[in-house]
């Protein structure tokens, strides 16, 4: 690998790779909604207003670990946990030696390994649990990270930064993993369970952080925005039976009356110019929201492509869903300086700033 003489790059934090993974079964939109009607109908009795969700989310397609037939019966906590551990575990490892692969990296040069996943309980965590099928080092100094939800990518992102920066010149590989579909219910007649079947789907982004290394970005700062007395905006209620969602339908005019505030008081914090920001990738948490972010940030009706896609591709998964997009940023081509942004419980809003590198990476 080729390493930079210029002293910003040695002192920053260096995105060498972004890689992202999805689970085997593909669920279309018009079969979720199908299999919805015949789950929830009959016992909800306001489902044939609430059925047109499936059909605004902008969503096409998603990606479960199990068989949609799976989800059609009753799962308890071990069942659940079960699925949860397998999925994640291949996830994890399917987007971590494609980022690796992609820094020409190996497992065993892996110095820091963070996990990050809210979608289920796992002790030992994932890291440890893969750490054989992966070839890390027994040395290798692992990070799990619980609770963050779909702020994950963005703020898993900022503490490899800095990590990377507390040793320069180790090597921190980042896995956001989450089986959102773990927590579909059956039992739980509330329009958020039914907006959850609506949104979320599976899957896992993975990214390698260096600092003195020449790569795709520098990770140039980052911050977060927690907002007071919000915990009923957005998480997890916990039963016998597993997770319940939590998501209030005022997240978008949320979004769009107090995110972009919040993310201007970030930015000034870490010394970015608003004005210098030449693109925002942001976690697409629905259509509703990412025109509320729109919004909010005064960008044009329409910016946000590459977020619509990913979700029409994959729907909300959660924690790494952002990371898909910054691949499909990087892949048309990185702006000079880019913020990646996402909203998370709390309720909070992370920002990760990212300066397009002087030179390109050697192959």
């Amino acid at each position: 690998m080729q390493r930079s003489a210029d002293a910003r790059e040695g002192s920053h934090a260096s995105l060498l790779s972004v890689a992202t993974a999805v689970p085997p079964h593909l669920l279309t939109q018009a079969e979720a909604a199908r299999v919805a009607r015949d789950v929830f109908s009959g016992r909800f009795p306001d489902f044939s207003q609430l059925e047109r969700v499936f059909a605004t989310t902008g969503i096409d397609t998603r990606h479960l670990i199990r068989p949609v037939d799976w989800y059609l019966e009753q799962r308890g906590w071990s069942e659940r946990t079960e699925s949860y551990l397998d999925g994640a575990g291949d996830l994890f490892i399917d987007a971590a030696r494609k980022a690796l692969a992609a820094a020409n990296c190996t497992a065993a040069e892996v110095d820091t390994v963070i996990s990050i996943s809210s979608t289920g309980i796992a002790t030992p965590s994932l890291e440890a649990r893969v750490h054989g099928r992966m070839g890390f080092r027994p040395d290798v100094e692992r990070v799990p990270v619980f609770g963050l939800g779909c702020a994950g990518g963005v703020q898993g992102l900022a503490i490899a930064g800095r990590l990377a920066r507390a040793r320069p010149g180790s090597t921190v590989l980042l896995v956001a993993v989450e089986v959102c579909s773990a927590a579909f219910r059956l039992d739980t007649l509330t329009k958020a369970n039914i907006v959850a079947t609506a949104l979320f789907g599976d899957g896992a982004a993975a990214a390698v952080v260096r600092t003195g290394e020449v790569g795709l970005a520098r990770i140039e700062g980052a911050g977060e925005h927690l907002w007071a007395d919000t915990l009923g905006i957005m998480g997890w209620n916990i039963d016998e039976v597993g997770f319940g969602v939590v998501f209030d339908r005022e997240i978008p005019p949320f979004a769009r009356d107090n995110v972009g505030p919040a993310i201007d008081g970030i930015l000034a914090r870490i010394g970015v110019d608003r004005d210098s920001v030449d693109r925002f990738i942001c976690h697409p948490g629905g259509a509703k929201v990412v025109t509320a972010l729109e919004q909010t940030l005064h960008l044009d009706q329409g910016a946000l492509d590459h977020e619509r896609a990913v979700l029409g591709d994959h729907g909300n998964m959660s924690a790494p869903t952002v990371l898909f997009v910054l691949d499909r940023v990087l892949r048309e081509s990185l702006p000079e300086r880019s913020v990646m942004t996402a909203l998370g419980p709390g309720f909070s809003c992370g920002c990760v700033s990212l300066v397009k590198s002087a030179l390109p990476r050697a192959a």
